[in-house]
């Protein structure tokens, strides 16, 4: 698509003071948008500073599917029951389902469109812990690390978080993704498929204006996928929005005090506030 000139871009100012506001409240903020046109920073704010990502860790496990769905060593149409799995109702809809087992494909697109932890946890269990660690390696992300699987509650022997990650790396892997470079170009087009069925547009993709059960081919020319991650005080959100007059990949990470609905709406309007202003970038 055609660039124009970038004079008049705006600078995030409502984005900083709002997280700024946040950060005085205690919170803890990673952020990080990329130009992708250039490959600079446009906007980052302790980009580096490892946080824990909730279910947006599912991404490298999605690449790694991808991957071995490629290469051979997975069949994408191997049945996996769910009763060789612990049960999880922290998200997700295969729970609900009478289907008591699922095809690895079908896993991949129910973890990317819906969050869904026993699908997740499913190619978890076939793929495991460690191949996925790595891929988080092998992609070149210091600062990431899948740590355990997705559990209703977290005794003292579990680990603390299902996953960690930066603003920056999760900015970079998504970039990666739309560029065709991570892993292959085959890999990198079919974990961009999934997660555009993402289903979770409620945070930065509010200002999108996109339906968020079908919203992969845009007729404003608006390219955009994007993966959330939620948890007890934990909102997260990482990936890539391209208009008209230029493209970018973006993270945001926010872990508050969620000790009202007011403290959690108000780091949702941060999410909101940077949606808005990414939009008038790139348009």
């Amino acid at each position: 698509m055609p660039r124009r000139a970038a004079s008049a871009r705006p600078t995030f100012t409502a984005t900083l003071k709002a997280l700024d506001d946040l950060a005085g409240t205690g919170a803890k903020i990673s952020v990080r948008i990329t130009d992708l046109d250039r490959g600079t920073a446009v906007l980052n704010g302790d980009d580096f500073v490892t946080l824990p990502v909730a279910g947006l860790g599912v991404v490298p496990l999605l690449v790694e599917t991808a991957a071995g769905f490629e290469a051979g060593t997975l069949d994408p149409l191997e049945i996996l029951d769910r009763s060789v799995i612990d049960p999880v109702g922290v998200g997700g809809v295969w729970q609900h389902l009478k289907a008591p087992a699922l095809p690895l494909v079908d896993l991949a697109v129910l973890t990317a469109s819906t969050g869904d932890a026993l699908a997740a946890n499913a190619l978890l269990h076939r793929i495991g812990i460690p191949a996925v660690r790595a891929r988080i390696e092998a992609l070149g992300l210091s600062r990431s690390a899948l740590l355990d699987r997705f559990r209703d509650e977290r005794g003292p022997d579990d680990a603390p978080h299902f996953a960690l990650g930066s603003a920056r790396e999760l900015a970079e892997v998504f970039a990666a993704l739309v560029n065709s470079q991570a892993v292959s170009p085959g890999v990198s087009a079919q974990v961009a498929e999934w997660l555009s069925l993402n289903h979770d547009l409620s945070l930065v993709a509010a200002a999108t204006g996109l339906d968020p059960f079908s919203h992969e081919n845009d007729e404003h020319g608006l390219l955009f996928i994007n993966k959330t991650g939620r948890d007890d005080g934990i909102r997260v959100e990482a990936g890539v929005l391209a208009g008209p007059r230029a493209g970018v990949s973006y993270a945001l990470i926010v872990c508050f005090d969620d000790l009202s609905i007011y403290h959690r709406m108000r780091a949702h309007e941060a999410f909101r506030t940077l949606g808005m202003e990414l939009m008038e970038y790139v348009f």
